[in-house]
């Protein structure tokens, strides 16, 4: 066995190890074996939210400096115990096999794989075209901050509590924040695709020298852009408790509304920023932040601002036409 490898018996499950010594975040000289020791410590607040959805890993071989690759069909050379989900690709126009991480064996497999980012669809595998959830992805564009992202997310909360909804706020891990609309009932992409875009169209409206909602960089400096595409059954966002590939091992954490109204009062963007090992003394204090997101049972108001079209999408799952790739489909991306 090479220098660095180890076999591990994980709920009773054999594992090979290997290159634990392997340095993948260079600043803080955070190596393999900490990613999954963060992975496995995490894991009872983690696997409820990654179970039953189809996961694209995010892998890094050689540390985050480095090159990286996204894998959306799991690994041919999986253990036969690691679950996936079948799902159709217009763009390749065949199924595609997405790994799920419903155990901590499973986890730690694919922690091994130097996936360091977790991306997840929004609904699990057995009903991919409903989302469990709706999504908004609040990016900074310099100078604004994720402080600039607290006073955007505090504004769209703010406005779906008047129709009754509740939402829900974490970090991105990286420069922003991310807000979920739990909804856990039944619903289409069209749908909470068409109810996001027009939300985040009237905010840009309202605040056009705060907000933007259109991806073009050129628009974006010094606004916070109100990123709704996330809401695509073709996508993945990055899950709660992921780490990112940045220059520390930062991770994708719940926060409270009162720690984003801090964040903002301060105007610090560090009181936002969470690495790996303050993630789990969290979580051991305060247990799953995050936790309703699975289970609140919410319903869009159908006065919400849309700009959904009645005309309804292909459903994935069901190739129709001969395969043929529907006009407005785009594959699964981050």
């Amino acid at each position: 066995m090479a220098k660095g490898d180890v076999e591990v018996e994980v709920e009773g499950r054999q594992l090979k190890l290997t290159n634990l010594d392997k340095v993948l975040y260079p600043v803080p000289g955070f190596t393999k074996a900490q990613v999954i020791d963060y992975y496995t410590r995490i894991a009872p607040a983690l696997l409820p939210h990654l179970k039953g959805r189809p996961l694209t890993l995010k892998r890094y071989p050689n540390g985050v400096d480095e090159e990286y690759f996204y894998e959306k069909n799991c690994p041919k050379h999986r253990p036969d115990w690691v679950s996936t989900a079948k799902v159709w690709s217009w763009g390749n126009n065949r199924f595609m096999y997405y790994c799920v991480v419903d155990d901590l064996p499973t986890l730690v497999w694919v922690a091994n794989l130097a996936s360091l980012e977790l991306h997840t669809s929004l609904s699990l595998g057995a009903k991919i075209e409903q989302p469990r959830m709706m999504v908004y992805d609040l990016d900074p564009g310099p100078p604004a901050n994720i402080v600039d992202c607290c006073q955007v997310g505090i504004w769209l909360r703010d406005y779906f509590a008047d129709f009754g909804l509740t939402c829900f706020a974490k970090t991105s891990g990286s420069k922003g924040l991310q807000l979920y609309v739990p909804l856990n009932t039944p619903v289409d992409y069209a749908r909470t695709k068409g109810v996001s875009k027009g939300v985040a169209q009237l905010f840009e409206r309202e605040q056009p020298d705060r907000v933007v909602s259109m991806q073009s960089k050129t628009l974006r400096g010094g606004k916070v852009l109100i990123d709704w595409s996330q809401n695509d059954q073709y996508k993945t966002t990055i899950n709660v408790y992921s780490l990112r590939a940045r220059e520390y091992a930062t991770v994708s954490t719940p926060v409270t509304w009162d720690e984003v109204e801090a964040c903002l009062a301060a105007r610090d963007p560090m009181k936002l920023r969470f690495l790996s090992d303050e993630v789990l003394e969290r979580v051991a204090k305060r247990g799953d932040l995050f936790e309703p997101v699975l289970q609140l049972k919410q319903k869009l108001s159908a006065k919400l601002p849309s700009t959904e079209t009645k005309k309804k999408a292909p459903q994935v799952g069901v190739p129709r036409g001969g395969g043929r790739r529907p006009a407005r489909g785009r594959e699964a991306a981050e």
